[in-house]
Order: C-alpha cells, then structure tokens, then sequence
C-alpha cells in the first residue's frame, strides 16, 4: 500500500511538472552502430543521455521506494524495422541511509536492437523516437523529453558507423549472464512483522572490494537500501538484505541484478532465484532445467583430474601438436648416445616448459574471470596482437629448420626465440615444452573438453591444479622416454640423415605459420596480405643474418646493419602501416551471415532464440560450435558435416542447421558452452523437435582420420525415430 501511494506521489508531482518548460539539464541522441546494413541484418541503437553536473536520470527500476520514473522510449520506426527490448546497462546507487536511488550520472546509453526485414529497398531511412525521462537534482526534479533520429544507409554490405565503438563499450556495461555463479537466495529467519532477512550467495572474485543486489520493481514487496556483505571466504559471496511486505505472502522469487566491485569496476549479473526455506543454511529450490540445457551435477575432483590427464595425453597425437613431437623425436635421436643422466634431465626440462606455459595460461584464465569477464580454452586465440606474435615467432622456428641462420649464444636478434625449438641442449628441451603448449591450446581432445568445462568454473587452486593436470598428461609420454634411455635404441641411429630430416620439419612448421597466418583475416579482413609481405622481410632478415654475419668473415657489420634496416622497414611499412597490427576490425554481427559454414546445406547464424524458434516450429536442431583457429573443428568435424550421407540426412529431416562461431570468443557462445559443461569447441549439439526434451551432446572427435560422420548420423537417426 505504502508502495502504491508513493508511485501515485511521483506521478502527480511528476504530471504537474510536465506543465513546466522542457529543462536543459540532459541532452539526448540516437546513435547507430552501423552507417550502412543489409536487408535482415539486425543493428545496435542507443539513445544517449548526457546530464549537467549533479543532475541524475533513473534506471528501468528507479528506487527503493518507487519514487521516480525510469526513462522511456516510444519509437517512430518506418517499415520493416522492428525494435527489440530495451536494455540498461548497471545503474549506480545515489543517495544515503532510507533515500536511495538507481540512476546514471554523467551519462549513459540504452541500448535497443533493430532488426531489419529482409525485404527493405535499398535507400536511406531515418529512425525516430520519442524519449521522454525524469531527471534529478539533491533537491529537485523536472521532466525531460527529446526527439531523436537517426539515417540509416540499406545498402548490400554492413559498415561500422563512427558510434560503433561507443554502443559497444556501453554494451560491456550491461548485466552479465549470470550462468557459472552458482547464485541461490533463501530466507536467513522466519518474518519480523512485515520484514525479514534474504540471504543471496553466489561465488565471484576474490578480490572483491564491494557487494550488493540491486532488485527488479516486485509486487507488494521492497528490498531496504541497505545491503551487509557477510562474506568470510574467498570467491563465496554472501550478502544479506532486508525485504518489507505491504501485502499478501512473501514472495517465491525474486529478480535484479547482482553487483560485484573489484577495485574501480562494478561488473552486474542479472539473476532471477526462487527463494528457499527459512532456516539459516537451507538451500535454494533447483529450477527447473531449461530443454536447451543439460541437467547437472558436480563430478568428483579425482574424476576430473584424471580426464585432465588423459585428455593431455591425448593432445599428443592431435594435428595442432605434430610438427613439434617431430621436432622431440629429432631431439631424442641426437641424444641416444648422451649418458642417461643428460637424457633424463632434457626429459624434464621439456617437461618444465609445458608446465609453466600451463601455468601461465591458468594465470591468464584466473585473471580474466576475476575481471569479470569470460574465459575459454585457448583464449589467447582471440587476441590479433597474439596471432601477430606467434606466427612471426613459428616463421623463425621453420627458417632454423631450413639451416636460413641458427642459433647460437650471440644470436641476440633472431636467435633469442625464433630457432630454439630445433636445438637439442636445455634451451631447445624447455622451448619445445613451451611451443607444443602454445600449439596444443587451438585443440581439444576427448576426456578434455569435459575436463576443462569443470576447471573454470572453479576456485582459482583448482584451476591451476587442472592445468597442470593437462601440462603433465601432455609432457607424460617425452618424461616416460627419457627415464627410459633403452627404449632410445629403436630409434635410428645419429647421422647426416637427421641434418637432412630437420630441413623437412620445417614445412610442417611452415604450414602451421601460414595456418596462423590464416587465423589473422579473423581481425584485420582484406588488410592480412600486409602480414605475408612482413614475413618476407621477416624472412630476408634471417637470411641475410645467417649467410653473412653468422657464417660470413668479412664485413659483418655491414650484414647487421642491412639485418636492422629489414626488421625496421618491415615493421614500419607493412606491419605498422599497412597491416595497422594495433587496430583490429571489429566485428559487428551481419544478420543470417556466418563464417566457417560447412558447405552443402544452409547453416545460419546460432542464438538461443534461434533454437527456440526452430523447435516451436517443428524442426528439429543441430548446432556447430567451432572457430576459425580450432583445428580439430576444421579437420575432423566441419568434413564430417559436409558429407553427403549428413547432408541427406538433414534434408530429409528438414533440420535447421546453426553455426555457432567462437572465433573471437562472444559472451554469449561462452555462456551457452559453460552450459554443456565446456569451455573451448568443438562441441556439436542435435535437438529433437519435442522441445521439451534436453539436446544430445555430440562427444569429442577422436584424432584424424577417425571419421566423426558416423557419430553425426548416429545422433540424427535417434532423433528421426
């Protein structure tokens, strides 16, 4: 009641103020993400608010005591475009004690997708809206309205606009999904009169400097202001808040945001929670599992540490890994007449190499989830800066194979890094733990996937442990040789032979660098030519370095300086300038456009809503999780689904076929992976058209040749039935 008469105050404040003159205090404008869209793309608009100093406007739910009113936008769209829901990015919270508000200072953009009909004309349209807003002082508030457009360019290609940038940082700004948090609510006590105690637990960062929960507007019910962090243990968070009743029961449920500050950033993870029992440590009532996810349970750690290992081991025989257990097998060969004890020792430092590479990757994991973002199995896959690197540092690994320069200890330049894989001593032993890490990351393997899906959804300890787990599954079979040295004898014996057998490592390891190469069009389109022509004077750099300063006598000094001049060159013009390395493309979703497609059936663009849809529709669904730099996804599965036998068989099922493209690693794919308990690709998912049935979760493709087509029918044959 108290609720009701104090929204009917605001409002009759509020109406009376409208007769007022329109104030100044907020500017708004419609921002577009793209300058020029395809017919059925969908784009990003965002109506921004800019507010004068210590003016403030409200959040969708504007305050504890619903005081306030959030913004409001009434759209003026022409034909064929369609707006979607309005979306808020996290609010903060003004104000003290009794009197608080979920507002924006300062600034702020709601965001709303549009989504274009397939049947637009190409011409320009202007996009239109109303907005209409209350905004705020300590002491006073007036009414505010606008109107805002926007021209839209329809024409045959997407173009970033010059706001792109901006919708997607406000875009980071929004609630995140809040899968992963294991979030529950439940009542700490039974009711004080019409207030009582909410305990809300959920595991986050441990670094968190700040909590609290900032709800949805609910019936007959308030959530106080205040919010007390009772936090004891790392990474398990749990805060109290206190609800008042006007009316009726006490809710079963409840919905909002959960707030996590670490430092100066406050990241939001929307959540929706049935409430459970009054006691102190009751639990949560489960809900009910969604028929697009996978019902689960915790499995054992022993269990998962034992995946883990296999799943390394595994790796071994994968294609990403091959060119460096080459190079391993050369290096046992040279070593077969070194006494045991040198043997053993290069055994383990190769066995080094791998773990502190897992170890940093675990590093890299534990920090990008306490910055509240979302990790997945090769990660560093979606950095263009990283790609850069390593192909440049695999081009130098194959020029030393070639004999182009070698390493020696006053190699400073090109030897430091770009040769070691192929030396024998401990440098090359602890290089090549390194390099089959870095190679190993763009695969998965069977048992992996599982494994990896359990470790990063856990307390940093035990993701470190779980990757060291997989480090040591992939070092196991290079530490079991070395301790073995009798083994060695069936190898061949040393001989010009093996001078001659690295040269021809060194194409395999060419191609991986053309491979890595390949990834970089990901990120920088019809400019990654730019990044051959640097590898040619990458190239010509180590030539010249390694015919005349490192085996010439005269004039080295010249060589050096014509060494320095390459790298300069070819840094400033074609990686600098042309390929512009720093200044990545940023991708801007193109409707039913999808990249890495197998061919011979249309595959569109995945969502959940498009599996949604489809299902509703009577369709059944098989969606393909893969990337551009996920080898396995390209060898095994993407030729499995290309088959005629697969492509028949989706015909005759009349099967809606999605692409899910991880390649740049979206939230959302990340998401919709952590729930099928995994975090890297390939995963292959096949829906029935019963929509209330949960999807069959494809199981990893064993290493190449084995075909995975079989496995593919197998799972569209159960669903025919």
């Amino acid at each position: 009641m108290q609720r009701s008469i104090a929204v009917l105050i605001g409002w009759l404040i509020c109406a009376g103020a409208f007769a007022a003159p329109p104030p100044a205090h907020t500017k708004a404008s419609l921002l577009l993400s793209a300058a020029t869209a395809k017919p059925g793309d969908t784009i990003l608009a965002g109506v921004r608010l800019q507010m004068d100093p210590g003016w403030h406007t409200y959040w969708k739910n504007p305050s504890t005591d619903g005081t306030g009113i959030p913004t409001k936008i009434a759209w003026q769209l022409p034909a064929g475009v369609t707006a979607g829901e309005l979306q808020w990015p996290v609010p903060e919270k003004i104000g003290s004690g009794t009197n608080i508000s979920y507002a924006y200072e300062k600034e702020t953009v709601l965001l709303v997708p549009l989504k274009l009909s397939a049947d637009l004309k190409p011409f320009p349209i202007e996009l239109k809206a109303k907005v209409t807003w209350l905004e705020c002082l300590a002491t006073e508030c007036v009414p505010g309205k606008a109107d805002v457009a926007a021209t839209l360019e329809i024409g045959d290609a997407l173009k970033a606009s010059t706001d792109a940038a901006t919708l997607e940082a406000w875009k980071r700004k929004l609630p995140n999904s809040a899968d992963g948090l294991n979030a529950s609510a439940v009542w700490e006590n039974p009711a004080n009169g019409d207030t009582r105690p909410l305990l809300l637990n959920w595991t986050g960062p441990n670094k968190v400097t700040g909590v609290d929960f900032f709800p949805y507007a609910g019936e007959n019910f308030e959530f106080q202001p205040a919010a007390e962090n009772l936090t004891k243990s790392p990474g398990a968070i749990q805060l109290r808040k206190l609800v008042t009743k006007s009316e009726g029961d006490w809710p079963k449920e409840i919905s909002g945001v959960l707030v996590v500050e670490t430092g100066s950033n406050a990241l939001g993870f929307e959540v929706k929670l049935p409430i459970g029992g009054a006691g102190a440590g009751a639990a949560a009532k489960p809900t009910t599992p969604s028929a697009n996810a996978v019902e689960k349970s915790s499995p054992p750690l022993w269990r998962m540490l034992v995946y883990a290992f296999i799943g390394g081991l595994i790796l071994n025989i994968m294609p990403c890994v091959l060119p460096v257990i080459a190079l391993k097998i050369l290096g046992f060969v040279g070593q077969a007449k070194e006494s045991p004890g040198r043997v053993r020792q290069l055994g383990l430092l190769y066995a080094v190499g791998v773990l502190v590479s897992f170890s940093v990757l675990a590093a890299l994991v534990i920090g990008v989830n306490a910055a509240g973002h979302k990790a997945g199995w090769g990660i560093q896959f979606s950095n263009p800066h990283f790609i850069v690197g390593i192909t440049a540092l695999v081009t130098l690994v194959a020029l030393n194979l070639f004999g182009v320069f070698e390493v020696t200890l006053s190699s400073r330049v090109l030897g430091a890094a770009g040769g070691l894989a192929s030396q024998h001593g401990a440098a090359g032993a602890f290089f090549n733990g390194v390099l089959a890490t870095v190679l190993a990351t763009p695969c998965t393997a069977p048992f992996l996937g599982v494994a990896l899906g359990f470790a990063f959804t856990q307390p940093p300890s035990i993701i470190v442990l779980m990757f060291l787990t997989v480090g040591l599954g992939l070092a196991a079979p290079y530490v079991v040789l070395s301790w073995n040295p009798a083994w060695l004898k069936f190898l061949p014996k040393p001989g010009g032979w093996m001078e001659k057998f690295k040269m021809a490592m060194g194409f395999p390891m060419l191609a991986t660098a053309v491979w890595l190469a390949s990834l970089a069009s990901s990120f920088y389109g019809d400019r990654t030519w730019w990044l051959g022509v640097f590898l040619v004077f990458l190239g010509a750099a180590a030539w010249v370095f390694g015919e005349f300063f490192q085996r010439g006598s005269k004039r080295r000094g010249l060589a050096a300086g014509f060494v320095l001049a390459l790298l300069i060159t070819g840094y400033a013009w074609p990686l600098d300038a042309g390929l512009r390395w720093r200044e990545p493309i940023k991708e801007i979703p193109s409707g039913e456009t999808v990249q890495h497609a197998p061919e011979g059936y249309p595959w569109k663009r995945w969502s959940a809503d498009a599996v949604t849809k489809a299902r509703a529709a009577g369709h059944p669904v098989i969606v393909d999780f893969t990337a551009k730099w996920c080898q396995t996804c390209n060898i095994s599965v993407k030729p499995a689904l290309e088959t005629k036998a697969v492509i028949e068989k989706l015909k005759q099922l009349d099967a809606v076929a999605l692409v899910a493209d991880y390649t740049r690693f979206p939230d959302d794919i990340t998401e919709e992976l952590a729930k099928f308990d995994r975090r890297g690709v390939p995963l292959v998912l096949v829906y029935s058209r019963d929509a209330t049935q949960p999807p069959q979760v494809l199981p990893e493709p064993l290493p190449y040749p084995v075909p995975y087509s079989p496995v593919v029918l197998d799972a569209l044959e159960k669903i025919a039935k």
